[in-house]
């Protein structure tokens, strides 16, 4: 478990109490508790359709008291910004590699001494695309963990958690559920967003 902003002592309080400020100022509201069974889980992170996406899911995180790590396109973690993005909670992910993502980070959430909430985005781009990839449903399945459907809402400024989903390993009925949940939601550009 990598040393971040969520376990780094007094700083994290500080960002909780901005956090907490900052979204009942302007708006959002912040729905849903993880439930203590899914201290360690994978979280939907959708729809992701802006870099705004980011700053509001740390502040969320911070709101409900989360210990998120997230992954991200590998050229977030350039010089100079590399600690910066891991201390975030960041993952680099390299995309023009073909490489065992999913064992590794069912490994990593397995390893986690404490609570560990894994958030991968299933679209696996900002821009539009009308399919999902399945990596994140992968992991909870080897993980042996559930999928918490974590969501943004621009157009109503709500946020939050919603339910919980435990990989039945049959794939499409799993992904129907899923789908059938984001469906209402709208993105910061939600064009960009589709669930078929």
């Amino acid at each position: 478990m990598q040393f971040t902003i969520f376990t780094t002592p007094v700083v994290s309080q500080i960002f909780r109490a901005f956090s907490v400020a900052y979204l009942r100022l302007a708006g959002w509201k912040v729905l849903g508790a993880l439930p203590p069974e899914a201290s360690k889980s994978v979280f939907i992170a959708a729809p992701h359709t802006s870099n705004w996406d980011l700053p509001y899911t740390l502040m969320v995180a911070f709101v409900l008291r989360l210990n998120i790590q997230w992954m991200g396109k590998a050229n977030l973690f350039r010089f100079p910004f590399a600690g910066l993005m891991r201390w975030l909670g960041g993952v680099a992910v390299d995309r023009s590699k073909a490489n065992n993502l999913v064992a590794a980070s069912a490994q990593a959430i397995e390893a986690s001494a404490c609570a560990f909430q894994l958030i991968v985005s299933p679209e696996g781009t900002r821009a539009k695309t009308r399919y999902w990839k399945t990596g994140f449903y992968y992991i909870a399945l080897a993980a042996k963990v559930p999928i918490v459907m974590a969501y943004m809402d621009y157009s109503r400024k709500i946020t939050g958690l919603g339910p919980v989903l435990w990989p039945s390993g049959k794939l499409d009925a799993d992904m129907a559920t899923l789908k059938a949940f984001y469906a209402p939601f709208k993105g910061k550009n939600e064009a960009h967003f589709q669930v078929d």
